[in-house]
């Protein structure tokens, strides 16, 4: 529970938010984020480094450069666990409309 309620505070941050977001489209350089982010390279690191710890984001070196990417799994798990709390009652309406368009293909 604690390490749920730490990720949660890690993406309570506007601009981790937007880079996760970025992430999700495709691997990212700290130069790529920070001009689309308009942020300073440093910041971006800062924030990276942040996301990174908490298992969030994966790097790869490709020669000079360095790769960021999104670890989905853990993301994935971040939204499950989120799914489990919620209580506005929109998984339900998803789950319905996922059945409404299935029946409908068939």
């Amino acid at each position: 529970m604690k390490k749920t309620a730490e990720l949660f505070k890690i993406l309570s941050v506007d601009k981790r938010i937007e880079i996760v977001e970025l992430l999700k489209k495709e691997a990212m350089s700290v130069n790529a984020l920070a001009e689309i982010l308009e942020i300073t390279q440093s910041a971006v690191s800062q924030h990276l480094r942040v996301l990174k710890g908490a298992g969030l984001v994966d790097d790869e070196r490709q020669g000079y450069w360095i790769y960021y990417s999104l670890n989905k799994d853990v993301l994935e798990k971040c939204r499950q666990r989120l799914n489990r709390i919620c209580t506005c009652g929109c998984l339900d309406r998803q789950v319905i409309m996922k059945r409404i368009q299935s029946s409908k293909t068939r």
